[in-house]
């Protein structure tokens, strides 16, 4: 009970860890087409939940992410006749990843990361203050 604050914050980083790594990696495969399939890379998104206290008491929540998902919105189309990957009609598929929207995502993630490092940093402070005041 008395380190539940530090458990929710350590959750809340590690799934804001996760979605950062999601994001680069969407990032890094912007371009991306997989030769042997010829299919385009499928931006993934991350799925969190919370998870109830099993105490019943606090009513705090962590968070995990659940599972990575594909993100099914249609892939870019670029007339290219020439690329060898083109179909019929002269028309590439590209990823659906919008290197925007990964950006925001990602500094989200970064400023989510350290609200929880902060609230983690305040509740240790806390407890040490606390451990100070007893041993006085």
């Amino acid at each position: 009970m008395l380190f539940k604050g530090l458990e929710i914050s350590l959750t809340g980083m590690e799934a804001e860890r996760i979605r950062m790594d999601i994001a680069s990696s969407n990032l890094a495969n912007v371009n991306s087409v997989d030769p042997k399939t010829k299919q385009p890379y499928r931006r993934k998104v991350p799925i969190f939940e919370a998870i109830l206290t099993s105490d019943g008491k606090v009513p705090l929540d962590e968070v995990r992410v659940k599972e990575i998902a594909y993100d099914n919105s249609p892939f870019r189309e670029k007339y290219d006749p020439s690329n060898p990957l083109a179909d019929k009609s002269g028309y590439v598929k590209l990823p659906n990843v919008d290197p925007v929207k990964e950006m925001v995502d990602m500094i989200s993630a970064m400023r989510t990361y350290e609200a929880n490092l902060t609230a983690f940093n305040t509740h240790k402070n806390m407890l040490t203050s606390s451990l100070e005041i007893l041993r006085v």
